[in-house]
């Protein structure tokens, strides 16, 4: 009686937890912003930016994809987010440890670079950051969209 009570335990406790809905950051491949992201990277390098961190991630439409990176004090960083090019809206925020807003960036999909957001930002104090990209898709409700962030910092 006892074993049949475990497993029946076991068996609900292991049902609710893969039932949970989960934000996760699953990798992704397009091929066209793996090019837009390989031709950044050579432009910030001639301006001397090494890249310090990239990550493909799949993404929702409508939901914010939350990165968190750690920023070091009086350093320069350029941050670049590629988008899914056939959505029609993007924006991209960046926020500070006490959560007060630092970047905020909105494109609209109407020409070619509408998917890119590059921007340079230099921190006051060493602590950490989350940047928080959303894309908006044509049809409602995609799941099927990608997103490529990259952080580079300036060399000295």
């Amino acid at each position: 009686m006892k074993t049949l009570l475990l497993i029946l335990l076991v068996t609900i406790t292991c049902h609710s937890a893969m039932g949970q809905d989960r934000i996760r950051q699953a990798p992704c491949f397009d091929s066209v912003m793996r090019q837009q992201a390989d031709s950044i990277k050579v432009n910030l390098a001639k301006d001397g930016f090494i890249l310090v961190k990239e990550a493909s991630m799949t993404m929702e439409s409508e939901y914010e994809m939350p990165v968190i990176v750690p920023l070091t004090q009086g350093s320069w960083y350029q941050f670049v987010f590629i988008g899914t090019m056939d959505c029609k809206l993007y924006e991209m925020r960046m926020y500070d440890y006490n959560e007060r807003q630092v970047i905020y960036q909105k494109h609209y999909g109407q020409d070619m670079a509408s998917n890119i957001f590059n921007f340079s930002y230099i921190p006051k104090q060493s602590e950490y950051h989350v940047i928080k990209p959303v894309q908006v898709a044509q049809k409602k409700h995609s799941k099927n969209l990608c997103g490529y962030i990259m952080m580079f910092k300036k060399v000295k």
